[in-house]
């Protein structure tokens, strides 16, 4: 009847090593050859410290072979030697080693004729990279090459475990393992005789060395000694072995929307130290296979890594309206492919350039496929030369795009930059005390539809700050905005201006600024608590010729379309985002910050508006800058405790007292539990200002729908569990955005996650999606994952 295994209570035992001398012997064995002995006296820690060094180093470090040329070193408590029989005995605390292998044990025969070597008693064999296996005893031949040994346990790298009632060494390369058990899980100290969280019990392992793999054979794995999965057959890369050849954890995907279920088994090629690729093919039920790789490489002065994926997309045609009505064909059926590039290299310390590269056949194939940049409204590509210096940065871009939301971007509305310049200088304080800088954004753009422009800018700025005796804090700020356009189909989309043929115009805006912070501090104490108090009005005024609205109407606009007054903004020179739009005009900014903080408490807030001689015009409606006096503008952040903070922000108009914007945001953890929520509105939808039929209809009813969203979200954790939901809806739309959660359990050496996502908006005519996604991961042995 074979003996059960009972696992690993040997890895807790101590190792005690007696401090006296003992005899410290060099051995050269050879086949045929006598034995010669050297004498040299030593003291037994030298042994236990190489025994503490090889543990240390476990999955770190290789070793050289095992060698028949190489003297063998070995040290005991007591050594005799019978010249009659060419028998050898050590005993008491043996030590023996050689190059990296070590080899511990209470006696040691060794046998010249057969060139043998028995060891029993607590043996301890350390190989090269620190790995170590405990036995009673074992026989080795070969130099210790060969080897058979019982009741094995062997300590592995990355806390790895194996024990076996019996193993076979050959050739110093291969372990044959017989009726085995593995885990990475921690051994219970208390009670050794316990089950791991996790062990693969296998009828037999063989363990290669030199293809760095460990191959198990009827295999079942426990949880809490409780089988629960069997395979027949299943392999991993060695502990050891950081990088290796040789097939992935599949995964299995099931209910698919588009290409049913499918099912994927990576493989992983480690071509050198430097290189890999992994190669993925898909099998799917509902459409044709694919076939995707990822190339990786370091060098010494740059990178390179290729993902491209090829297809027989069979879905068929899905093709559906878009909010405006338009019907969108589908556009993904027959050979598909993708690739995307992304290489850097250094010319020097201080330049370097680089590629980034992603393009695909169509939208519908990375949406049927789940290809990684699925969901956002393009792919970008460009190539770049790029440089570093004391207080400057300077950068060459050549751009193109590709549409993804085919219900909103069409692949002709999208530009190609052919290049793009930015340089950007910051200089040391001059004698008068302030700091220059430049900066620049020059490009050539051309679309197949639409404004085609040459824009050259430049910015230049002087700041100069003083203080007085009073505490105020000045600012003095010198700028210049220029711009020299060159632009042509002006009435095309994003311009649709009444202008035709070729343009040619620019603008230059000087403007002088003084900000003035007078910050007021005083301490105070709450219950013996210190504290500080800051209250700082702040007062900015500029003066700049009037830009009437930004620019001239025969401009193009390429940076400036996204606007937002808030607190951000107040004392920004420009409000707009870019350059193209110019904030000119006399104007007075406004404000007071005040901030509370005593014993882990804080209260900070912002509270300011602007009061402008000249109206900007082409302001969208309820921008907060449609009067001389603009709406206030506000921020409160709140920490009343440690485990909570909440920040809101809010713009009024002054006329009317309605609010133009609000958002708001918390978060609570306590010490198991955390919430956090939001909250936005507008009484537009600003994403929907720029739709072309504002031009010729007025303000699109999109435009006009008001933003009432609220998100909200929980998560706990309790021992090795943690749990999450979060959720969006929009309460003006009467409809949820997303929902979702999460569920999972983690040790020291297993994990379980299970996600859930649900998307209700509409993305490329999909919409009301479920995504739910289960994986289990085991420490050294890889991830089982159901995405469904």
């Amino acid at each position: 009847m074979k003996k059960k295994i009972n696992f690993f209570s040997h890895f807790i035992e101590t190792f005690y090593v007696t401090p006296q001398c003992n005899s410290f012997l060099f051995l050269n064995l050879l086949p045929t050859a006598l034995v010669t002995l050297g004498l040299i006296s030593t003291c037994n820690a030298y042994a236990q410290q190489q025994m503490a060094i090889a543990a240390s180093n476990i999955g770190k470090t290789g070793g050289k072979p095992f060698s028949g040329k190489d003297p063998i070193t070995f040290q005991a408590n007591k050594v005799s030697y019978d010249s009659k029989n060419g028998r050898a005995v050590w005993q008491g605390d043996v030590h023996i080693w050689q190059n990296d292998h070590i080899l511990r044990a209470d006696k040691v025969v060794y046998d010249r004729t057969t060139n043998i070597a028995s060891a029993s008693g607590n043996v301890t064999m350390v190989e090269p990279d620190g790995e170590m296996l405990f036995t009673q005893h074992v026989q080795l031949g070969e130099n210790m090459r060969e080897g058979v040994m019982d009741q094995v346990y062997a300590l592995l790298a990355d806390n790895g475990k194996l024990a076996a009632n019996g193993a076979r060494r050959t050739g110093g390369k291969v372990y044959d393992f017989s009726r085995s058990v593995y885990t990475a899980c921690p051994i219970c100290m208390k009670n050794p005789e316990k089950p791991p969280f996790w062990q693969m019990r296998s009828y037999k392992a063989i363990r290669d060395l030199e293809n760095k793999r460990i191959d198990f054979s009827d295999t079942f794995i426990d949880f809490y000694g409780v089988p629960l999965f069997y395979m027949p057959f299943f392999s991993i890369v060695d502990p050891s072995e950081k990088r290796q050849s040789g097939f992935l954890i599949p995964s299995f995907n099931w209910s698919s929307k588009y290409i049913g279920t499918y099912t994927t088994i990576p493989y992983y090629w480690a071509i050198n130290q430097w290189s890999d690729a992994t190669f993925s093919p898909l099998v799917a039920t509902d459409s044709g296979p694919q076939l995707s790789s990822i190339y990786r490489a370091r060098f010494n002065q740059g990178m390179l890594r290729i993902e491209e994926g090829i297809a027989d997309n069979t879905v068929g045609d899905r093709s559906w309206h878009n909010d405006a009505g338009d019907l969108i064909k589908g556009t993904g059926d027959g050979t598909q492919g993708y690739l995307f590039l992304k290489t850097e290299w250094a010319l020097n310390d201080h330049w370097r350039y680089g590629a980034d590269i992603n393009l695909a056949t169509s939208a519908d194939y990375m949406r049927d496929y789940r290809i990684s940049g699925y969901g956002q409204d393009t792919l970008s590509s460009d190539l770049y030369l790029e440089g570093f210096g004391e207080g400057a940065y300077s950068k060459v871009t050549m751009q193109g795009f590709q549409g993804l939301n085919r219900g909103v971007i069409n692949d002709s509305d999208l530009p190609f930059v052919l290049p793009r310049y930015t340089y950007s200088f910051f200089g040391q304080p001059d004698a008068l005390g302030g700091r220059f800088s430049l900066d620049t954004t020059s490009f050539v753009l051309y679309r197949p539809t639409g404004v085609s422009d040459q824009r050259g800018q430049l910015a230049l700025n002087w700041d100069r700050p003083f203080e007085n005796n009073l505490g105020q804090k000045w600012l003095l700020t010198l700028h210049l905005d220029s711009n020299v356009y060159r632009a042509s189909h002006l009435n095309e989309q994003p311009m649709f201006l009444n202008h035709y043929g070729t343009k040619t115009s620019g603008q230059a805006l000087p403007t002088i600024a003084l900000k003035m912070n007078w910050p007021f501090l005083r301490d105070f104490h709450i219950d013996d608590s210190p504290g500080t108090q800051i209250l700082e009005p702040i007062v900015q005024l500029i003066a700049a010729p009037n830009a009437k609205g930004g620019r001239s109407w025969l401009m193009p606009n390429e940076d400036s379309y996204n606007y937002e007054f808030t607190d951000s903004t107040l004392f920004a020179l420009n409000r707009f985002q870019g350059t193209d739009l110019l904030d000119g005009g006399a104007r007075a900014n406004v404000g007071i910050h005040g901030n509370w903080a005593w014993n882990g408490h804080q209260i900070d807030f912002l509270v300011g508006q602007s009061y402008q001689e000249h109206l900007p015009i082409n302001m969208p409606k309820y921008s907060g800058l449609n009067h001389h006096m603009s709406d206030v503008v506000s921020r409160l952040r709140l920490s009343p405790t440690q485990w909570f903070s909440t920040t809101g922000r809010a713009r009024i108009d002054p006329y009317s007292g309605s609010v133009n914007f609000g958002e708001g945001v918390f978060n609570a953890g306590f010490r198991h539990f955390g919430f956090n929520g939001g909250y936005v509105y507008q009484p537009i939808t600003p994403y929907y200002y720029f739709n072309n039929s504002i031009n010729s209809q007025g303000l699109s009813s999109e435009y006009l729908t008001k933003v009432s969203e609220i998100s909200y979200g929980a998560s706990t954790d309790w021992d090795h569990w943690h749990a999450s939901v979060f959720g969006r809806r929009s309460i003006s739309r009467k409809e949820n955005v997303a929902l979702g959660g999460s569920l999972g359990y983690r040790n020291e050496c297993f994990s379980l996650d299970t996600i859930y996502f649900k998307q209700y908006t509409m993305i490329n005519g999909e919409e009301n999606s479920d995504t739910l996604l289960f994986m289990l991961t085991f420490k050294t042995l890889g991830t089982f994952g159901i995405n469904g």
